[in-house]
């Protein structure tokens, strides 16, 4: 069966997509039994061929199990596969893509001249240890006889191209001067990245430095950490801002649904134990239940003011009322945030898509 080549880099794409998720919210990804020491040397190696050419057996062993993963040139044995065809119109664009670090293409470079995934190909090579870790991982393929063993070996070689990215510096693309209409299409883009609720709260924590910045105000904005929660921190929410030392607002970014139940617990949990007369949920309207609008009229009459806000209508409206400085505020303060050492490569990827995506369109 020849390669379907499309229908590999949808396979890579959705693969990689679950292993950044799972990145994101700290779950572990486990190697086969016995194979964690190969993959360990295989990317600990300079030579970046061996992982990518591994990448590309791996593929070939998803799409035919019948096809010899050893043998990567048209000609060679009874059931070869193309791996620099493969290579280069699947797995080098899908790493290039995700700003993975990788080589030209392996048999541009190591793997050239008909060889195979052999003993005998060892000798002409600079990292023997890092090769003989890869044919080890090759024999793993080889034995694999289930779909979920092969499924798994796949999940997990993404998790070391994850790994290797993190490891990596991803350089952030500016965001320059760009119309409303653009934020609109670039702040709809990030919102719909699964970045474990870092995106929105980023947002609108730089479209609150905005604020302070044009209007010149005493504000004091924290910034409660994703995953820290807020009792133990002694916050009102993920952001607080704080005039003179009182609590001018205090703001939760969720993507969740909010009911009766969320709007009482945060009342209960933060808006009255920390004395707070405003408090806003930055959400998608769509997701606010009646009963929650009605528990928040309830504590309307209570001296505290509890509201929802569509979390892009509110920062375009902002930044039309500042105009153009007002704007330029924004992105400096929405850049450093993104560009900040804690944030996740997946996030600053996605960044990066999103700002290409403004030039090409």
């Amino acid at each position: 069966m020849a390669i379907d080549y499309e229908n590999a880099r949808t396979l890579l794409d959705e693969t990689f997509a679950q292993v950044e998720a799972d990145l994101l919210e700290g779950k572990a990804t486990s190697p086969c039994e016995g194979t964690e020491r190969s993959f360990d040397i295989v990317f600990q190696s300079n030579t970046q061929a061996y992982r990518e050419a591994l990448l590309g057996c791996t593929i070939a062993r998803v799409q035919d199990r019948d096809i010899q993963i050893r043998v990567p040139y048209m000609g060679q044995g009874t059931r070869p596969f193309n791996g620099r065809t493969l290579d280069e119109r699947v797995i080098n664009p899908f790493l290039s893509s995700k700003r993975i670090p990788c080589s030209r293409g392996p048999y541009l470079s190591v793997f050239r001249r008909s060889v195979g995934f052999t003993k005998a190909t060892r000798e002409g090579l600079r990292d023997k240890p890092g090769y003989d870790a890869m044919l080890k991982l090759i024999r793993h393929l080889e034995d694999a006889r289930d779909q979920e063993a092969i499924d798994r070996f796949l999940r997990y070689l993404l998790f070391k191209f994850a790994e290797l990215r993190e490891a990596a510096a991803v350089p952030l693309a500016r965001l320059h001067r760009i119309s409303l209409e653009q934020y609109d299409a670039f702040i709809s883009g990030l919102l719909q990245v699964a970045s474990g609720g870092r995106l929105p709260v980023l947002l609108v924590l730089a479209t609150f430095r905005a604020i302070k910045d044009y209007f010149g105000l005493d504000w004091e904005i924290e910034y409660q950490g994703i995953n820290v929660a807020d009792a133990a921190a002694g916050a009102g929410g993920d952001i607080t801002i704080r005039s003179a030392g009182q609590v001018v607002l205090a703001a939760e970014v969720t993507e969740r649904p909010i009911d009766r139940n969320r709007v009482a617990a945060t009342f209960n949990t933060k808006i009255a134990p920390n004395g707070i007369d405003d408090y806003l949920f930055f959400v998608r309207l769509a997701g606010v239940a009646p009963e929650a609008t009605a528990q928040a009229r309830q504590y309307f009459t209570q001296g505290h003011e509890v509201n929802f806000l569509e979390i892009k209508d509110w920062i375009l409206m902002s930044l039309a009322t500042m105009g153009r400085r007002g704007r330029d505020l924004f992105n400096r303060n929405l850049i450093a945030l993104v560009d900040a050492a804690d944030i996740p490569r997946p996030i600053k990827v996605a960044w990066n898509d999103q700002i290409e995506r403004l030039v090409a369109g």
